[in-house]
């Protein structure tokens, strides 16, 4: 489900950096965040999403997240931009 939100997004951020930077200047309205990557590289981005009333989605596989965005490696986070 949230892959599919993902390639069909008209604009995404991908990166924990970028969606961070993204959440904190109110564009983004939703994140979707794999479950296999590093909670320590994520915890930030959930952090601030939580922080500003952002909708978190959580999928299983980075690979496949990334694989939703159009790159050839895996995606830790995506924000999904208004």
């Amino acid at each position: 489900m949230s892959y599919e939100k993902v390639s069909q997004a008209k604009e995404i951020i991908v990166g924990t950096k970028q969606a961070v930077k993204a959440l904190k200047n109110g564009h983004v309205l939703e994140v979707v965040i794999a479950e296999d990557a590093d909670p320590k590289v994520i915890a930030k981005v959930v952090q601030t999403a939580k922080d500003l009333d952002v909708t978190v989605h959580k999928v299983d596989s980075m690979k496949k997240l990334g694989k939703s965005c159009g790159i050839d490696v895996g995606a830790a986070a995506v924000a999904i931009i208004q």
